[in-house]
């Protein structure tokens, strides 16, 4: 029998795109005829049935669901191997969510060696809360992401990045002796779905102590500048603490090992590969060894 070639493949990728033989002929500029011979004749080779019809769509079987996702990576590998073979260099775009934290803290040194490497990459950054960006990795709105501890990893690959020792941040005057004097405070942290924040919720329950509020906000600058007006207290990793430049504003009160000490993952959807990913989870190990 011979091999799956790329040209069917993609004929069959483009009728799940485009929900149908008629759709995908026009986008694949090919008559309706032809398109509907070289499904029938993929679906002989492999002896299954790739395509239901439901309302008028084709939709397609679990064996076609199961192809789609082979499809998928044999068409994107194909592609990168003519260009690199072409162009002699790795290329493309390579869009990585990350945290504002792990972005204002820790990616500038990472991105920079990694464009010394691979200059012909264009990197798009996409900032949001751990929960949020776990949506858009599996989603394939982005390529990977830097998340960080705790969150579930249902569907996802992922590698150790960075290490954050996370501090309690008070105004500098603040009568709080320390991290367990929070009773009746006002806690100003990002929106749910922050792992930060999440971490600081678990402890204050573990330690019965419940803050009068909330209050959010969306940088770590607005943050550090509430904190310094004695509005609230936060939690924030040190490294950022260096980044925003507000060590000299605030107090930093430690906080119990357990808690501080948290893990930066770099996560993408299981199975997926490209030229692009591997070089960036190469790059991220070679930070984290030094």
């Amino acid at each position: 029998m011979r091999n799956l070639d790329l040209d069917s493949l993609q004929i069959f990728k483009a009728v799940v795109d485009y929900g149908g033989i008629t759709n995908a002929a026009a986008q694949l500029n090919r008559v309706q005829s032809n398109i509907t011979t070289r499904v029938k004749n993929l679906e002989e080779r492999l002896g299954v049935t790739l395509f239901h019809r439901q309302g008028g769509r084709l939709m397609p079987s679990d064996e076609g669901r199961l192809l789609y996702q082979f499809a998928e990576k044999l068409l994107r590998l194909s592609t990168e191997a003519e260009t690199a073979l072409k162009r002699g260099s790795l290329r493309g775009t390579l869009c990585i969510g990350t945290l504002e934290s792990t972005a204002a803290a820790r990616l500038p040194p990472l991105l920079s060696s990694y464009h010394e490497r691979f200059p012909d990459v264009q990197i798009e950054l996409v900032t949001g809360s751990t929960d949020s960006l776990i949506a858009k990795v599996r989603r394939g709105d982005v390529e990977a992401a830097f998340v960080s501890d705790p969150f579930t990893a249902a569907g996802l690959d992922s590698q150790e990045a960075f290490v954050e020792e996370l501090a309690l941040i008070v105004a500098r005057n603040s009568p709080v002796p320390s991290a367990r004097d929070l009773q009746g405070s006002t806690i100003i942290a990002f929106a749910s779905g922050c792992s930060y924040r999440r971490i600081l919720e678990d402890w204050l329950h573990q330690c019965e102590v419940v803050p009068t509020r909330f209050l959010e906000l969306a940088s770590y600058h607005a943050i550090a500048a509430c904190v310094a007006a004695g509005t609230g207290v936060a939690i924030m990793p040190q490294s950022v603490l260096k980044a925003v430049q507000v060590e000299n504003l605030v107090r930093s009160l430690p906080l119990p090992p357990k808690v501080a000490r948290v893990q930066t993952h770099l996560i993408w959807r299981s199975g997926h590969e490209s030229s692009t990913l591997r070089s960036l989870q190469a790059e991220t190990a070679r930070h984290r060894r030094q």
